[in-house]
């Protein structure tokens, strides 16, 4: 069994990592075998993964950047060799080398108004009743629950019927109880009172035109062309309306651990990004509105 798909078996079953995850370290793995044979002049083993290098690395990375990668992607690109190394042979066979400089990146929020506008700009385009009900409650969910894309997809029907809260289950398979506003439910209600499609409990709960799962790629095609039409930033994407979700109810006084519950992050440093959103928006307020600024 080739070894890039050894480590995304060992990624997905032992490590429970996301879909999206094991196929990019995959990526990277296939792309770090296939630069050492030829770096190397042969096959590589598994074995043979223990002489790399930091050498070898910093080729590897100088050949990927004439490929157009930028710092955050080489730092990135970085962690998941290192990662695929230290499986290879053991934590700590990876050899020592300092990445790429990354200036840390604060998510931009979408206002409150944006969000709806673009919820209901992507509904309206849609030709059938029922995927415009589909595309405005999935939206409306991302906006109002603060869910990632691939957390609303996963959904089934066994969500229904609605209660005042969801459960959620995101990265690393955990399980998290997140509210839902009034306005969200009745979204999502109408949407399954119109879709064509049973709503079965083991079937995805958001359909495709087809009657399979929606694809993530769907619906980041409407965002983007919705966002063209209004005039949005191009940073108005759907986890954006998470990154609002989570700034809007840290600056009407939400509590920083009861945000980290309702984002379902793992380490509380993840959440607190969000305190700089929140600073940079005032720190804009102040200089539109200040008579000395």
């Amino acid at each position: 069994m080739p070894l890039a798909l050894q480590w995304s078996i060992h990624l997905a079953r032992d490590r429970r990592r996301s879909e999206h995850t094991v196929r990019a370290y995959r990526a990277t793995a296939e792309r770090l075998l296939a630069f050492l044979s030829g770096h190397w002049g042969g096959p590589v083993e598994r074995a043979a993964l223990a002489d790399v290098t930091a050498a070898d690395l910093r080729a590897y990375l100088a050949a990927r950047r004439r490929g157009g990668l930028g710092n955050s992607s080489a730092a990135r690109e970085l962690s998941a060799v290192r990662a695929f190394l230290d499986w290879a042979n053991g934590a700590g066979s990876a050899p020592v080398l300092r990445g790429p400089r990354v200036k840390a990146g604060v998510p931009r929020p979408v206002a409150p108004a944006e969000a709806v506008a673009l919820a209901q700009e992507v509904a309206v385009e849609s030709d059938e009743p029922w995927v415009a009900a589909r595309d405005w409650a999935l939206l409306l969910l991302l906006y109002g629950a603060g869910l990632r894309i691939g957390e609303a997809l996963a959904l089934t029907g066994a969500v229904l019927p609605l209660g005042e809260t969801i459960a959620v289950t995101g990265k690393r398979a955990k399980t998290r109880i997140v509210p839902l506003l009034p306005a969200v439910r009745d979204a999502i209600a109408d949407y399954a009172a119109r879709t064509p499609w049973p709503v079965a409990p083991d079937a995805s709960l958001f359909r495709g035109v087809r009657g399979g799962p929606l694809s993530p790629g769907v619906v980041r095609v409407k965002v983007r062309a919705a966002r063209a039409r209004l005039g949005l930033s191009e940073r108005t994407t759907p986890h954006a309306l998470r990154h609002s979700f989570a700034t809007h109810l840290l600056g009407r006084g939400a509590d920083l651990r009861a945000l980290q519950e309702l984002l379902g992050h793992a380490s509380l440093s993840s959440t607190q990004v969000y305190t700089a959103v929140d600073a940079a928006h005032l720190l804009d307020v102040y200089r539109a509105a200040h008579p000395r600024a």
